[in-house]
């Protein structure tokens, strides 16, 4: 069960554990990265971000509060593209 009403994200607790994530809808795709802080990159279309322009950057705290910033961040950029 996805925390986001428009992305597919995994909850707190996957991210908690180290993990990375990356998922797409339509051409909007973005990546988040498990380290001392959470790291949310976006971008358009299907390469993978390595290889994308990267359109957004931001950190959040590794935390329950960070992570709710982090997700209503990412919601916003899907609905501003």
């Amino acid at each position: 069960m996805s925390v986001s009403e428009i992305l597919e994200i995994p909850k707190f607790y996957y991210f908690d554990s180290g993990n990375d994530y990356s998922g797409s809808k339509g051409d909007f795709a973005y990546k988040i990265i498990t380290a001392e802080k959470l790291t949310a990159k976006t971008w358009h279309g299907r390469l993978c971000s390595e290889k994308a322009e990267i359109e957004h950057e931001e950190e959040f705290e590794r935390s329950e509060e960070g992570f709710k910033a982090m997700i209503s961040w990412l919601e916003d950029k899907y609905e501003a593209k």
